[in-house]
């Protein structure tokens, strides 16, 4: 079994919700990324345990726990590793909004796996979050073949961002 299919057997077992985000969800939505490593969102804290990942790391896995702090705009991050296969890594959102696109997120097949994806005006809204320079060019991507629901989608929701990630979307659309 895949390091992917263990995590998602693993929170499927233990109720804790994710998608899939990152370069793969962008692939779900038609933008191809290449990327090795798979990332997936929860807002779910047993997600920073490390008991959780027992089970795992008994059986090869290397499971590093990063927890943030109060001032970080996550609670942290869990990288996995498992030789001769693909880096999983987990990231633990801590805002009511990343908890409501979990819920919004669509069954999809990812990897021979079931497995919930954020919608794409959601990853727009995680990439803008984000704030990289490699998440404005995925944002102009997704963009570029967006229909007005999309836009609407993240323009009625867009207010939930810290106040420059609001301006990054008000200076994306603008060029659109």
């Amino acid at each position: 079994m895949t390091l992917f299919a263990q995590i998602i057997a693993l929170f499927h077992r233990e109720d804790i919700p994710c998608a899939l985000i990152g370069a793969s969800a962008l692939a779900v939505h038609g933008i191809p990324r290449s990327t090795y490593d798979l990332d997936l969102l929860t807002t779910s804290p047993r997600a920073l345990e490390p008991s959780l990942w027992e089970p795992l790391s008994a059986h090869g896995v290397s499971v590093d726990v990063r927890a943030g702090d109060a001032a970080d705009p996550l609670r942290g991050v869990v990288r996995m590793q498992q030789a001769g296969d693909r880096d999983v890594d987990v990231v633990v959102g801590r805002h009511q909004w990343q908890r409501d696109l979990l819920g919004r997120a669509v069954p999809s097949r990812v990897l021979n796996e079931d497995v919930p994806v954020v919608l794409k005006g959601d990853l727009i809204l995680l990439k803008l979050y984000a704030g990289g320079h490699q998440d404005v060019w995925d944002i102009e991507q997704l963009l570029a073949d967006a229909d007005q629901d999309v836009r609407t989608h993240v323009a009625s929701r867009i207010s939930v961002l810290p106040p420059d990630c609001q301006s990054q979307w008000t200076e994306l659309t603008r060029r659109r």
